[in-house]
């Protein structure tokens, strides 16, 4: 079956035919270190990780090139290094702060389950090719320079007689639309209110580098062309795949587009545009004034990585997704009975049932009923426990053994392990010698430490309760 993917500058689910078969090439938009990564930004790192999987199943760990940039220079990291440095100059606090988050969305993306992508650029290290693309776009009248800022200009780049795309076709709205709907800068500067910064002034201590374009000041990157640059030098001109969140599709990815096609006088930067949709905490949109503001960090405190993983691909990516805490709790359990079952399979192919669902713009959902499907039939056939398990390793489950999965996710309540196991044979040992009295005790005791138990004629597990 042909991967089919949704393309949303076209606006429809086209077969997937790579540029190069031997060399797939998909670029994603990374963090901007500056603070914790919070649930939202994870969304897009799980999918196309996903995504990135199901491409090195098609076309071979090797030939495929998964790019996602690091933004290392912005306001916002500025803003964050003299606040929480306020004794260093401000270029040696910036690289403390960038430095130590981009340690903490590794360990977070990790313990997530996903891949590290092929390269992982940071913006800073390729000036050079922002100032060659900007070069380009002066030479080719599509930007210009005033008061030591070089812009682009989007209606230069809708006057063009040329196989260029029509600015506003990715966000499909007109330029009077897109004044009316989006905050733009007012400067007076400006030719007209939609052109955008490609480079500016720096300010006293902030990060600054030799401008193009003749002007004489050092200034920095505006923040659109960073990933034009950085998807150039290690994708090409063109390439398969650009994706990120539905919330980059205006301006960011739309000016992405319009640099890179007018720079390389292309009618396209990438063949698909991919975007994930919005993500509310509890039926609300996720912000720090209603207290619903969640990090990865915070939840992996609480819940294994996995969880979190599979809570997210039970809705279909283009979707909006609602997370709350009773999809964790059934993440969590369907994971316990999934590690249970497939932790100790032989080694085997992964499901063509499962290929089928993801070949389908990445339909999890089908994937999962496929899963859940597989996982009736594993119960009773070593081969179907083998195909079951290839297919959760390949979508990034069963990462260690079910022992270690029971320690982490224990380990994550907070609860002593030890402790509780210790208590509960002490109420084995008292339920056999039929001293009710004793058993209830411990019974209530780890009740009390937030344990819930479960007896069987197999004996008794347990689990903390949420």
């Amino acid at each position: 079956m042909d991967l089919r993917l949704y393309d949303t500058l076209s606006r429809e689910k086209r077969v997937f035919a790579p540029l190069d078969p031997t060399n797939v090439r998909m670029y994603v938009c990374g963090p901007t270190v500056y603070d914790f990564a919070h649930i939202g930004n994870a969304r897009p790192v799980i999918v196309f990780d996903v995504l990135f999987r199901l491409l090195r199943h098609l076309y071979g760990a090797g030939h495929v090139r998964y790019v996602r940039n690091i933004t290392d220079v912005d306001d916002k990291i500025n803003d964050r290094a003299a606040r929480d440095f306020p004794g260093l100059p401000l270029n040696e606090a910036i690289r403390k702060v960038t430095e130590k988050t981009e340690r903490q969305f590794h360990a977070d993306v990790d313990a997530l389950g996903c891949l590290r992508p092929t390269v992982e650029p940071r913006a800073t290290e390729h000036i050079g090719e922002m100032r060659a693309i900007i070069e380009e776009l002066v030479a080719g009248g599509f930007a210009y320079v005033a008061e030591n800022h070089v812009l682009f200009s989007p209606q230069a780049m809708n006057a063009a007689n040329s196989v260029l795309p029509r600015y506003g076709a990715l966000a499909n709205r007109s330029l009077d639309e897109m004044i009316a709907g989006a905050r733009v800068d007012v400067a007076p500067y400006k030719r007209d209110a939609t052109d955008f910064v490609l480079w500016k002034p720096s300010k006293p201590g902030e990060p600054s580098w030799p401008s193009p374009a003749g002007i004489q000041v050092n200034g920095r990157p505006g923040w659109h062309i960073e990933c034009s640059a950085m998807a150039w030098k290690h994708l090409g001109e063109q390439f398969d795949i650009h994706g990120g969140g539905i919330d980059l599709v205006f301006p960011h990815h739309e000016n992405e587009l319009a640099q890179s096609c007018c720079a390389f006088h292309e009618n396209r930067m990438a063949a698909f545009w991919m975007h994930n949709g919005f993500l509310q905490v509890e039926g609300e949109k996720m912000s720090k004034s209603t207290g619903n503001f969640v990090t990865i960090r915070e939840l992996l405190a609480d819940w294994p990585g996995e969880v979190l993983r599979l809570n997210m691909l039970k809705t279909h990516y283009r979707s909006p997704i609602d997370w709350t805490l009773r999809g964790l709790e059934e993440s969590a359990n369907t994971l316990d009975d999934w590690y249970g079952l497939a932790d100790s399979a032989h080694a085997g192919p992964p499901s063509p049932h499962i290929i089928d669902a993801l070949v389908d713009d990445l339909n999890t959902p089908q994937m999962i009923a496929a899963l859940h499907g597989l996982r009736q039939a594993a119960a009773g056939s070593e081969a179907s426990r083998a195909e079951f398990a290839a297919s959760l390793r390949l979508l990034g489950f069963l990462s260690e053994s079910a022992g270690q999965w029971r320690e982490r996710k224990q380990r994550a309540s907070g609860v002593d392990i030890k402790q509780v196991e210790q208590l509960i044979a002490e109420r084995t040992a008292a339920r056999e010698r039929k001293d009710f009295k004793e058993s209830d005790r411990l019974r209530d005791q780890l009740v009390a430490m937030g344990v819930v138990l479960k007896d069987s004629k197999a004996g008794t597990t347990w689990e903390v309760a949420r």
